[in-house]
């Protein structure tokens, strides 16, 4: 398929690379969040957070980070939302049981008009939404934060380049997933050999006039024999099964040739000389006051 190809947004339901409303999908974004915040170390960098009363988390998922920041800091008012009504179920039981009642949880789809006032928010949050927002919806979905950011407010913005290790099944699984990414519009990468994200994140923040207050990168290492090659090794497994149908729309393997691929990944993922990372980096930019 080439790359006049491309599938536009109005002909998919969601531009999500998995099904947002799987259970299993669920599971593993819960796991995925414990591990990316345990590796960060932090909910949120250097920020100051003195003036901070009101937090929107865009894509929240299952709600970890909103109800982590929520128990963190007690005094702010914590927003999540999620085009996945499982998910935001979920996050408003979860929120219901752990008493937390500083915050809570509203299905939408963040690449329409958010629904909120304008100036709501004094920090809105997104983590790796490279994985359904396309590369021409982001100066749109830029604008659209500065409506609901108060003036003096900041976006702080998590991405991730994956796909880097030792093995050639593994590097070759994470090519496949990258070249079906490219296709269907979702990262940055002219030839389909990296995610493509990460180095784009200034520019999204310089095009729409916000300056940076800073940025942070995190070395995520889940080799063999680290505190995190099991649960990531898990993590891989459920995504890759997860995200055929997308690798398979986008005509870049068959069901059989990807199977056969998840299965030669995890045997090298197992063997003990296997080495590989995520490199994650955080931008953070604060809307200017208007003059």
């Amino acid at each position: 398929m080439s790359d006049s190809q491309e599938i536009s947004p109005d002909e998919r339901k969601s531009t999500y690379i998995m099904d947002a409303e799987s259970a299993a999908e669920m599971a593993r974004l819960m796991l995925l969040d414990q591990m990316i915040t345990t590796s960060m170390g932090e909910t949120l960098p250097e920020i100051d957070l003195s003036p901070v009363q009101r937090v929107l988390d865009l894509a929240c998922g299952p709600g970890g980070w909103p109800l982590e920041v929520a128990y963190t800091y007690s005094d702010m008012e914590v927003v999540g939302v999620d085009i996945s009504e499982r998910m935001i179920a979920y996050a408003n039981a979860h929120a219901e049981v752990r008493q937390r009642t500083n915050v809570s949880f509203r299905v939408m789809d963040v690449l329409k008009p958010l629904d909120f006032p304008e100036n709501s928010f004094d920090l809105v949050n997104g983590r790796f939404m490279s994985t359904f927002v396309l590369r021409e919806k982001w100066p749109m979905l830029l604008q659209e934060l500065l409506c609901v950011l108060r003036p003096g407010g900041i976006v702080c913005l998590t991405e991730v380049e994956m796909g880097m290790s030792n093995k050639p099944y593994f590097e070759k699984t994470f090519q496949v997933l990258l070249e079906a990414m490219g296709r269907s519009g979702l990262n940055f990468s002219p030839n389909g050999t990296h995610y493509g994200i990460v180095h784009m994140l200034p520019s999204f923040f310089r095009h729409a006039g916000l300056p940076l207050l800073g940025k942070k990168a995190h070395f995520v290492d889940f080799s063999f024999g680290t505190e995190l090659h099991e649960p990531f090794c898990r993590d891989i497994d459920i995504s890759l099964q997860l995200i055929e149908p997308l690798i398979v729309r986008m005509q870049v393997a068959t069901p059989v040739e990807w199977h056969n691929l998840i299965q030669k990944t995890l045997v090298e993922m197992y063997e003990e000389d296997f080495c590989a990372a995520w490199m994650l980096l955080t931008v953070w930019a604060e809307k200017a006051f208007q003059g």
